[in-house]
């Protein structure tokens, strides 16, 4: 089940919600008013721990950016 964050008008504040697909939150878990819009979430992705993690999140060969194009101090 995806977590949708929702912003309450009346009471400004926002919170996170467990939700099955196709359902929406009816009220503010705050304040209890019905007037929420739905909030655009930022995408967080895990990171594994261990060797195997800090190589694949090492910066490419030749700089930060896959050979120093961009003019990065790699």
């Amino acid at each position: 089940m995806p977590i949708y964050e929702y912003y309450c008008a009346d009471c400004k504040r926002s919170f996170e919600m467990l939700m099955r697909a196709g359902e929406s939150a009816s009220r503010c878990v705050h304040c209890g008013s019905a007037r929420l819009s739905r909030e655009m979430s930022v995408f967080a992705s895990g990171r594994s721990e261990g060797p195997a993690a800090a190589a694949s999140s090492s910066p490419a060969r030749g700089g930060c950016c896959g050979g120093g194009r961009c003019g990065c101090a790699g």
